[in-house]
């Protein structure tokens, strides 16, 4: 009896490890809120599921982005980043083959095309391990606003379902700079051959107020001599 309960504990135990790998997106903001020990809410596709957090990120077309992600529990498998207008857009998760468990492995596209960034990312990354960090490009000639760039994570030894994820809302623009809203309206300037991008492209009364206060000068100059 002693040695069934503890097969059976034991095989408990290996249940709940398979279970739980987590991560937390770091960079760039997470559009969902994450529990701040796990990661959690991230089972639920495309995104994760859980509250809005209503966070938007800028960047600019062709833009090296960095992607940072913390395992908060300890999976081998890889990470893959996709981005798309919208959560509809996103592609579908990879198929699985199985193996020793449900889960035994997914295909990584060995050059991603979009709406894939990147795939094979971060491999067996660990609990142990410090945060890890990758440079993705965005493509050259895309704006879009309030896309979703989303990080999923295939995990290899895990019981069904075989993959958790995180999203992030972005804008891309040429007008934002280094995570900076982008310009909008009559003054949001231009950028270009012969065309100072810190110059507004609307009104300016600078060089129009100079110019009275020149003239405005020169009257009292003109006066002055008048009357000696």
């Amino acid at each position: 009896m002693r040695s069934l309960l503890l097969a059976s504990a034991l095989v408990s135990v290996g249940l709940t490890s398979t279970a739980l790998a987590h991560f937390r997106l770091n960079e760039p903001a997470s559009s969902g809120v994450q529990d701040a020990t796990l990661g959690d809410p991230q089972k639920t596709a495309p995104c994760g599921g859980g509250a809005a957090t209503n966070a938007v990120t800028n960047y600019m077309p062709g833009q090296m982005i960095t992607i940072t992600v913390d395992e908060t529990v300890n999976h081998p498998g890889h990470y893959r980043v996709a981005l798309a207008q919208d959560e509809a857009s996103l592609p579908a998760p990879p198929p699985v083959t199985a193996g020793a468990t449900a889960c035994g492995s997914a295909p990584i596209a060995a050059t991603p095309t979009m709406p894939l960034l990147a795939d094979g990312l971060f491999v067996n990354l660990t609990q142990a391990d410090p945060a890890a960090s990758v440079q993705v490009q965005l493509p050259a000639g895309m704006t879009c606003e309030n896309c979703v760039l989303q990080v999923l994570e295939f995990m290899s030894d895990h019981a069904a379902p075989c993959f958790y994820y995180h999203c992030a809302r972005v804008n891309i623009s040429a007008n934002a700079v280094d995570g900076s809203p982008p310009a909008t309206g009559d003054d949001a300037g231009t950028t270009g051959p012969g065309n100072n991008p810190t110059t507004s492209g609307g009104c300016s009364t600078g060089g129009g107020a100079g110019l009275l206060v020149g003239f405005a000068l020169l009257g009292l100059v003109i006066k002055r001599r008048r009357r000696a």
